[in-house]
């Protein structure tokens, strides 16, 4: 994604989806304002979240008044209404946001928000909120939790890490990760050594405690 380190998203929709991703940017400082039908939602988010407003994310005009086609980046997490969920993601095609993610609650649900402008669509029985937080940031290329807090991930490598050995750079030491494989743009995956050269451009494959790949990332 080209959107690297936004620092402001809109989401609409906080049911269990939109409500996690949206408490999950802004636990890493990214400006949210959350938009949501329901008054309910926003009262319980409302002090945790940047922005909470009220309002119909199918009216334009009331979205453009929200300043919404303003972003660069929106994030549609409306659950079941499949007609607000479409229209919401033709609105924002429309106002020509940059980038478009929406959750799907199917396949071929999935398929419509493509067809309409939606670039990148989530299916939340395979990705939770917390997850895709980090891919829309553009922090992280690509993000795996498992239990006991420990993650794997794809990210851009350091600029600390360009022209050294993985050896050299003493990630483990400095920040108690495991460099498992580089992926030169190109090239397939290789197994990564201490040996290991890392170049402008590279992919590593991260795995460590979740806080401590996430720091790692905040370098690239």
């Amino acid at each position: 994604m080209s959107d690297r380190h936004v620092n402001r998203v809109v989401v609409i929709g906080l049911g269990r989806f939109g409500s996690s991703l949206a408490l999950e940017l802004v636990s890493h400082g990214t400006e949210v304002m959350a938009i949501d039908q329901d008054p309910k939602l926003i009262q319980r988010h409302a002090d945790d979240l940047t922005h909470a407003v009220i309002a119909d994310s199918t009216d334009a005009e009331v979205m453009r008044q929200l300043g919404v086609d303003e972003f660069e980046l929106a994030v549609v997490g409306i659950g079941t209404n499949l007609e607000a969920s479409i229209l919401t993601t033709a609105v924002l095609a429309d106002f020509g946001i940059k980038t478009i993610w929406a959750k799907a609650i199917s396949r071929e649900h999935g398929r419509i928000l493509e067809r309409i402008g939606a670039h990148h669509v989530v299916l939340p029985e395979y990705e939770m909120g917390e997850r895709v937080a980090h891919l829309v940031t553009g922090r992280l290329l690509d993000f795996i939790q498992f239990e006991d807090d420990y993650a794997i991930v794809k990210t851009r490598a350091p600029k600390e890490t360009v022209g050294h050995t993985l050896g050299e750079s003493g990630l483990r030491k400095k920040y108690g990760v495991t460099v498992v494989g580089v992926k030169r743009p190109g090239e397939g995956f290789t197994y990564a050594t201490a040996e290991t050269m890392v170049h402008a451009g590279d992919v590593l494959i991260v795995a460590g405690r979740t806080s401590e790949v996430e720091r790692l990332a905040d370098l690239t």
